[in-house]
Formats: structure tokens, sequence, C-alpha cells
């Protein structure tokens, strides 16, 4: 790939100027939203409890694509096209694929462990507050989506300018056995899986809470 990325404008002026109105937007609230839960989570020792670990680890993850992913776009939209080559496509691509991994894996546990834990009330069993699950999975989320976002990195499909040209993301549209081989792969273990866990976990919660009304 080559170390510049120029693609044409896809966008008129107009288009531009509301794209980056929003994407400023989207970047000023969700920053200043997840900093706010990180210093109400230093601050009140009451909000640290395990199922609040992955809250966190949602929180961190989204402020960061708005720190080092959002900006980027937003900055590109104000210039109309995308500044910073292909060394910065790939990194934002990356990235941005990365944490919002983090974050729908994160999900995904969380609706487990409410879940198991209505199980746990129901049975009149005690449990515990224990650290140690949450924050394992806090570092599986984070290894499972480097996993899963660092392939087009080494040659296995690659990132590439997205939507009005300003944004990168996975190419989807490659027409190729390996590109369509990863597109699959990531569709079925970082989206197909973690929501037919949720959707598996809360209709279980759901039919959990009917039987006790």
């Amino acid at each position: 790939m080559n170390s510049t990325l120029s693609p044409p404008a896809r966008l008129s002026v107009a288009g531009f100027r509301v794209l980056s109105g929003c994407l400023g937007s989207i970047m000023v609230l969700g920053f200043t939203n997840n900093l706010l839960v990180l210093i109400l989570f230093c601050r009140f020792k009451t909000l640290r409890t395990p199922v609040n670990m992955l809250l966190l680890n949602i929180s961190v993850s989204d402020m960061l694509v708005c720190v080092c992913g959002t900006s980027l776009s937003f900055a590109s939209s104000l210039s109309n096209r995308w500044l910073y080559g292909a060394h910065g496509c790939m990194w934002y691509g990356f990235i941005n694929s990365c944490f919002g991994i983090v974050s729908l894996v994160s999900l995904s546990v969380l609706s487990y462990d409410r879940y198991s834990t209505l199980i746990t009330l129901m049975l009149c069993t005690k449990r515990r507050p224990d650290f140690r699950r949450p924050l394992a999975a806090v570092v599986v989320s984070w290894l499972y989506s480097v996993l899963w976002t660092a392939p087009p990195l080494v040659g296995w499909s690659h990132y590439a300018p997205e939507g009005a040209g300003t944004s990168c993301s996975v190419s989807w549209t490659e027409a190729s056995a390996s590109s369509h081989a990863y597109v699959i792969s990531l569709f079925v273990f970082c989206l197909g899986i973690p929501v037919a866990s949720m959707v598996y976990c809360y209709a279980r919660l759901l039919i959990a809470v009917r039987q006790v009304g």
C-alpha cells in the first residue's frame, strides 16, 4: 500500500460541512460523557463494583474512539478529504474496529453476568464480590479484539477508505477469496456470536423474571 492516500471527494462541500458537524458533536459529547463516567468511578468508591468494571471498560474504549479515531475523520471532513495517508488509514481502521469490538464483547459479557446474577439470587445463594472474573473478562475482550483486527495489518484483507472518503474501515468490497473469508469471519466471531449471546442471555433473563412473577 502506498504511503499516500487521497481518494476523490464523494460529497459536496455542504455535505462535508454537515458531516463534520455530526462528527464534531459525536466527538465532543462522546468524550465528555465517558470522561464524566471515569471521574465518577474514581471519585465514588461505591461505584467500584465488579460489574461496573465492564461498564468502565466500555467507557474507556468509547472515549478512545473519540480521541484516536473520530478526531481524525472530523479533521478530514473539515478539509473535504482524508488527511493522513495510507498508514493513517490503517491506524484509523484498526483502532476503530478494535475499540468497537471491545465494547461489543464487554456488552456480551455484561449480559451474561446479569443473567447469572439473577439466577444466583433466585437460588437464594450468596455471591461475594469478585473482581477477578470481570478483570479477566476485560483483558480477554482486548486480546480477542486485537486478534481479529490485527490481520488486515499483516496482509489478510486491509483497511481502506469508506463512505465519504474521510474515514477508513475493513475493505468490505474487495473481490478476493481472502478478503471475503476475513469479512465473513469478522462478522461471525465479532458480531454474530456476541449479539447472539446477548439475545440469549436477555431472553433467558426475561423468562426467569416472568417465572418469578
